[in-house]
């Protein structure tokens, strides 16, 4: 697929034409990435069955750019605008607190191009030197490089994910591949991903390979035996395919997707029985008495079935032995999404298209939830603009369209614990997702006072994305999530999973904690784009890993039910 290389392009070219301080124009390149990043569909097969503008936040200018990025893998005007201004925008805006600006600055003055120059001149002071920075900023840099320089060759679960369903799912289209499925941490559906492992079943491994080679992304074979085919995509993972027998496939699935530790607890029990097992099935003596599916493998070792995000071995086998596996929350009963952007803060579809977009879906209901306040990056609403948000969702609600419409807002928590919002407009929402947004570096003790204080609120029923983490770009905060997860408990606010993949906040070892506490829990995917409530697979399985069951997640409850609890 060549959506993430046409966002990456289209990205690059809004943060150089804003370092030339074009107009309007990076913005609308910024939605037409954000649009083709969060596409279901792969940009090259929507651009010959449809027309790419009707992408929401395509215009028919920047649809011919994408058009000339899928057919030659680049763009004119990208090319031109990287000869003026020779930066390596991925790699400096991957470090916290840059943004364009910043980036154009330090270009300008301390000629920085990339995250080289960038080490070098805080390692040496310069950066503390310059105007509105300082000590504190330059040491903020340093930190964020550090991070930056983290990520390796891991990426995010979305972006791995879309690469191993254009795989596979290709390659399901060959007659003789009876069974396939990606493997390892992607199927356990961890954060970040490193290689992609996939699992096939074939009475053909010589046609597979060679269709693998045929593939539009690949760059390099490095290998392709009768089991297994080695390769190398471009802007991409390496990938593994493994070929197994019908009679083997549930053990490979069960080996190759892991984890290692959790393959280690069931060898030993198979070991206790005088049995052998690997990735070919269960065997006692040369005879395989297990091997065809994972529930034969489980059953055969006395073991309950393990859902593959569970498996951690966190306690999971324990479980599966005496018959007290959770009752995971599963993606088909979740009934909304209570954290919804739109184009009246931050978002990029208006708010009939994130409706119908959730109506499609199927959902009963949905939050609008715009940014409310004083937080001029997010272009936060105020009390006119929001009111005239409520008018048009009283309209459609009115309609009685099938889908009820909540009206809400995410609220910034401020730095001593009061919320971004007047009170008298407060009162006026359904609901407030509570959320920190700035002041990320205080003490322990002050950001879990200022979390607990904001609990207090009233209409403040979610806690979004709680440690404000973005993966590979900036750290967690400091909190004592103990102590907040009990006074959420207490105030009954529901602690968000929320889906976007460079959050998946809370992560999973926060959820099983926060499950322990008795706490609730919206899944949400803080959508910016209608094509991002598709995200919320992602928030699913980051709740499945902190064994959530279906019951605490309020948006698989029904209408009337979320809507008492909301208030």
């Amino acid at each position: 697929m060549k959506n993430q290389l046409v966002a990456k392009i289209l990205y690059e070219i809004a943060d150089l034409l804003e370092i030339k301080e074009v107009e309007f124009k990076p913005r609308a390149y910024k939605r037409a990435a954000m649009a083709v990043e969060a596409l279901g569909d792969d940009i090259e097969d929507y651009a010959k069955y449809k027309n790419l503008d009707d992408i929401p936040g395509v215009g028919e200018s920047i649809a011919k750019k994408i058009k000339e990025i899928i057919d030659t893998g680049k763009c004119l005007e990208h090319e031109r605008l990287k000869k003026e201004i020779p930066i390596d925008f991925e790699a400096l805006l991957s470090v916290e607190g840059l943004g364009p600006k910043t980036v154009k600055l330090l270009y300008k003055k301390l000629l920085i191009r990339n995250l080289s120059d960038l080490e070098k001149a805080a390692s040496a002071g310069k950066i503390a030197e310059l105007e509105g920075f300082g000590e504190k900023s330059q040491q903020d840099i340093l930190d964020g490089i550090t991070l930056a320089k983290s990520k390796g060759e891991r990426m995010l679960l979305d972006e791995a994910t879309a690469f191993a369903d254009d795989i596979t799912g290709k390659l399901k289209e060959l007659s003789h591949i009876t069974q396939i499925e990606a493997v390892g941490s992607l199927r356990r559906m961890k954060e970040t991903v490193g290689d992609i492992d996939i699992i096939a079943v074939t009475r053909n491994a010589k046609a597979v390979a060679e269709a693998a080679r045929q593939l539009d992304n690949v760059q390099k074979v490095y290998s392709a035996g009768p089991t297994k085919i080695m390769l190398k995509l471009r802007d991409g993972p390496d990938v593994d395919i493994r070929i197994f027998g019908e009679k083997s496939y549930g053990a490979a699935l069960l080996y190759f997707t892991g984890s290692k530790q959790h393959n280690i607890s069931l060898r030993e029990i198979a070991i206790r029985k005088k049995w052998k097992l690997n990735e070919y099935g269960i065997f006692s003596g040369k005879k395989q008495i297990a091997g065809k599916s994972e529930q034969e493998v489980y059953r055969k070792l006395g073991l309950d079935y393990m859902a593959p995000e569970l498996r951690e071995d966190r306690g999971e086998i324990e479980a599966a032995r005496t018959g007290n596996l959770p009752r995971l929350v599963e993606q088909d009963e979740i009934k909304g999404d209570l954290h919804v952007h739109t184009t009246a803060s931050d978002g990029v579809s208006s708010l009939q298209e994130m409706v119908d977009a959730a109506k499609q879906l199927g959902y009963a209901y949905i939050g609008i939830s715009d940014h409310y306040g004083s937080l001029a990056i997010a272009n936060s609403m105020d009390s006119k603009r929001l009111a005239i948000q409520h008018e048009a969702i009283d309209k459609i609600n009115r309609q009685s369209t099938g889908i009820h419409i909540f009206k809400g807002a995410e609220v910034n928590i401020n730095k001593n614990g009061t919320l971004d919002i007047e009170p008298e407009v407060l009162k006026k929402l359904d609901y407030a997702i509570i959320s920190i947004h700035s002041s990320f570096r205080l003490s322990q003790a002050e950001q879990t006072k200022r979390v607990i204080r904001a609990l207090n609120h009233d209409k403040a029923r979610i806690l979004g994305h709680l440690s404000a983490r973005l993966l590979f770009k900036r750290e967690p905060v400091e909190l004592d999530y103990e102590a907040v997860f009990k006074a959420a408990k207490a105030g009954n606010v529901a602690l968000e999973i929320n889906s976007f993949p460079n959050r998946l906040d809370l992560n999973d070892s926060h959820a099983k904690a926060a499950k322990g506490h008795g706490c609730s829990f919206a899944i949400d995917t803080d959508s910016h784009n209608a094509e991002h409530l598709r995200l919320m697979r992602f928030g699913v399985g980051t709740a499945r890993r902190g064994w959530i069951e279906t019951s605490s997640v309020i948006n698989t409850w029904p209408l009337k039910k979320v809507a008492d609890f909301l208030g």
